[in-house]
């Protein structure tokens, strides 16, 4: 049965007038009368009782309209569907992220695209650490991924969408939690708490480097696999630890944040996609995610000196 048939019985059940349905359809009427002819011939029913002055729907015929209204309903959808794909508007994109600190604007994006591209899925996957989510994004298991500068991978392209600054977390009980601000080299002799060694974490070597510029080299007392668990692990009183200051938001009992005295140590949060990635669903999401999540202004963003971490 061709769709051509099913849309000029509809146009002709709706009109009930051959005329009128043959100016719609934008045809003569002889070609509109043929195809209700060879249509009724391959169902072998009767569809419209003819007269040269009315046009009536047999029983046939209006048992046969509405399914035949939603055959041209769902080729619409089926259509407008695949334009959509093209525009991406439709599709599938995984994003990775790892840690407490990309919680927030994930969520921002997330909820963006969802309000901007209703027909495009999200799948979000966690990975331990930022670095990890960089390879993802290489290889092709992510689409997109919150990963942290510089990103020094061929085929990659990065766009900045926020700048963390490097606290300093203290279990609650900690002699200088009640300090408005520390002096790193005060810690030199505490217990730290980390991510793993050679995990490809950023912020561990912000850390590390951080320490090293304060004159010490922490003393890692425990490693945890992300850092929900290292912040775990200090409100508990294991040790003491540098994380983001977007991390702040995770409020477990018996955890202080204070800022490091001096200048401040910075790490810049950044999207990353492969440059021949050929989805349009990813580029839509690129597009809400320059709203959503704009690239700091130039006054926002810190200077690339020896005493910040771009990392």
């Amino acid at each position: 049965m061709e769709l051509r048939y099913v849309a000029a019985f509809v146009a002709v059940a709706e009109e009930l007038h051959f005329g009128r349905a043959a100016r719609r359809l934008r045809m003569t009427q002889p070609p509109l009368s043929q195809m209700i002819r060879q249509l009724e011939k391959e169902l072998g029913v009767q569809l419209f009782e003819r007269s040269t002055r009315v046009v009536r729907l047999t029983s046939a015929g209006q048992t046969f309209l509405e399914p035949a209204r939603r055959v041209l309903e769902d080729v619409d959808t089926a259509k407008r569907a695949a334009m959509g794909a093209r525009a991406g508007e439709y599709g599938r994109i995984t994003i990775g992220f790892s840690g407490a600190s990309s919680h927030a604007a994930l969520s921002r994006l997330s909820q963006s695209v969802r309000r901007a591209h209703s027909g495009l899925e999200l799948c979000l996957t966690v990975r331990s650490y930022a670095g990890a989510v960089l390879e993802a994004v290489a290889d092709g298991t992510v689409d997109l991924g919150f990963v942290r500068m510089p990103v020094g991978r061929p085929g990659l392209r990065t766009r900045v969408i926020g700048n963390d600054e490097l606290v300093c977390a203290l279990p609650a009980d900690h002699p200088l939690a009640g300090k408005d601000e520390i002096d790193l080299a005060d810690l030199a002799y505490d217990p730290f708490v980390s991510l793993p060694a050679n995990a490809g974490s950023t912020l561990r070597d912000a850390m590390m480097r951080a320490c090293e510029n304060a004159g010490f080299t922490p003393k890692v007392v425990q490693e945890a696999p992300d850092s929900t668990t290292v912040l775990a692990l200090v409100s508990a009183g294991v040790g003491v630890t540098l994380t983001v200051g977007s991390a702040e938001h995770v409020c477990q009992g018996g955890l202080v944040y204070l800022p490091l005295r001096g200048r401040a140590v910075w790490l810049q949060a950044a999207l990353a996609w492969r440059a021949n990635n050929p989805s349009a669903a990813l580029r839509a999401v690129l597009t809400v995610a320059d709203q959503a999540l704009p690239t700091p202004s130039a006054l926002d963003i810190p200077c690339p000196h020896e005493s910040c971490a771009h990392n």
